[in-house]
């Protein structure tokens, strides 16, 4: 009967500001791939939202499974002063991105508080999606978002994406790790295997640092490297234990760290 049917019951949801549906969109496109899977984590099950105000407003998204971290930075939207740390969860944010599918040109209007979020698209007679949040606090993830890199490796993220997934063809499952050697202006892909011995292939790239061997998760490396659409991605590296840092450059919204692999 419709009576057992579950009400959310919204309470009060004292923040409310709009975005464009296609910023929202991008906002998830670029961070959700790093959402994490592992549920004794819970908290890190969903997109993180927050407002910071160091040098200008911002509202930044994040996720992060451990071993990746996506960021998305846009100018903090009027009404969303003062909101509180929101997870929204991973299943909400799959359905969001559907529904906002039909509505990319329109706004979204997000009313929120600490422990439910609304959006409405579509304005009056649209839709209306509400969603409880995670009830967790997300990990102070600033900490783990390099700034003292200096080494710059800049290459055409499509060839580097071929590169990667040509190579890792041979790998198995125990050695996912692609290993990446940096020289003067050029990039050495090679995967080893016990079973199906070597691949390796060079690429050209614009590198002029001291000499570099570092390993990677293939995966997680096509995964960041898919998400740049431009001509060139920078890679910031440090050494081969220390986190990396990836963007198209240093205007973009999207910002995203890679934890190293043994190899």
């Amino acid at each position: 009967p419709r009576d057992d049917f579950p009400v959310i019951v919204e309470g009060d949801l004292p923040t409310s500001f709009e975005l464009p549906a296609r910023v929202l969109a991008e906002l998830i496109d670029r961070t959700r791939f790093a959402i994490s899977t592992e549920e004794t984590r819970y908290y890190l099950n969903g997109i993180f939202l927050h407002v910071t105000d160091e040098n200008e407003p911002l509202l930044k998204a994040a996720a992060t499974d451990g071993h990746r971290l996506a960021r998305f930075t846009l100018a903090r939207p009027e009404g969303a002063a003062g909101m509180p740390d929101v997870i929204v969860p991973r299943k909400a944010v799959g359905e969001l991105r559907k529904l906002l599918e039909e509505a990319l040109d329109g706004n979204v209007l997000i009313d929120l508080s600490a422990s439910k979020i609304r959006f409405t698209m579509g304005g009056e007679g649209g839709v209306v999606l509400t969603s409880k949040l995670i009830d967790g606090t997300f990990p102070d993830y600033s900490r783990v978002i390099p700034t003292g890199n200096d080494k710059l490796l800049k290459v055409d993220p499509k060839l580097f994406f071929a590169g990667v997934d040509r190579v890792a063809t041979i790998a198995t499952e125990k050695t996912r790790a692609v290993k990446i050697g940096l020289d003067q202006d050029r990039v050495t892909l090679s995967v080893t295997s016990p079973d199906n011995g070597t691949a390796a292939e060079e690429l050209a790239a614009e590198y002029r640092a001291d000499a570099l061997e570092i390993g990677f998760n293939a995966n997680y490396l096509k995964d960041i490297l898919g998400q740049i659409d431009a001509d060139t991605v920078e890679l910031h590296l440090a050494d081969a234990g220390a986190p990396t840092l990836i963007r198209e450059n240093e205007a973009s919204p999207a910002l995203y760290v890679l934890m190293p692999m043994r190899v």
